[in-house]
């Protein structure tokens, strides 16, 4: 039986190869953060040649690219990025999911948005039903902490501050336990309307395009 680091390493290179038949020659590829990603990166070094650079979602993400000889863009300075590559920690039917346990969320969410194509590789243990048993990340500035805390116990969850992380944003992070997500989009749009929030995991109003799942019997393709 295959490892969650095998799993990782197969997705990786699917999505290589997705990326390198659908990126035109010389286009902008966005990066995700987190283990997933970081296999993905070290697979994409083989395909540097083709790409025009790349936008990461995370400063972890930007050295690891940047040591494989990976132009790294700002992203202020693109006009178009062709495919977003990262992980998730829960993803279901709907293409919704929960990111954020590296604690890029906001980056992750803003390249995202500026991708045509948002590519999610993961292994089927994140694929579930219903979202929230793993705990939902929010990223807030730190002055509106206990505010936002008390904002989200009242939707049903458990804040729990994540002790000695801040993001590369200079926030802090609340991961909510206890959710059942029945409606990620409309969740997603009312923590983001708490004053004090930045950014929240859940990645529902823009979901992803293609999942990449990696399984015992392979790597699945899923549509959106």
């Amino acid at each position: 039986m295959a490892t969650q680091d095998e799993l990782k390493q197969a997705v990786a290179r699917a999505a290589r190869d997705y990326v390198a038949d659908r990126l035109p020659l010389g286009a902008i590829l966005g990066v995700g953060t987190g283990s997933t990603a970081n296999f993905f990166i070290d697979e994409i070094a083989a395909i540097k040649d083709r790409l025009g650079g790349a936008v990461a979602s995370s400063e972890a993400t930007a050295r690891r690219l940047a040591g494989h000889g990976i132009r790294v863009l700002d992203l202020n300075d693109v006009d178009a990025i062709g495919i977003y590559v990262d992980g998730a920690d829960e993803i279901d039917g709907s293409m919704a999911m929960i990111k954020g346990g590296g604690g890029a969320l906001t980056r992750e969410k803003i390249v995202a948005a500026v991708a045509g194509t948002f590519v999610c590789i993961c292994d089927a243990s994140k694929r579930v039903q219903t979202m929230g048993r793993f705990p939902l990340p929010v990223e807030v500035i730190p002055m509106a902490r206990a505010h936002v805390g008390r904002e989200l116990a009242k939707l049903g969850g458990t804040p729990k501050l994540r002790e000695g992380m801040l993001t590369d944003n200079g926030n802090v992070i609340l991961d909510v336990h206890g959710l059942s997500i029945t409606d990620p989009a409309g969740l997603e749009t009312q923590i983001n309307q708490i004053v004090g929030v930045v950014s929240n995991g859940l990645f529902a109003r823009r979901g992803a395009d293609v999942l990449l799942l990696a399984a015992a019997d392979g790597v699945q393709t899923h549509l959106r």
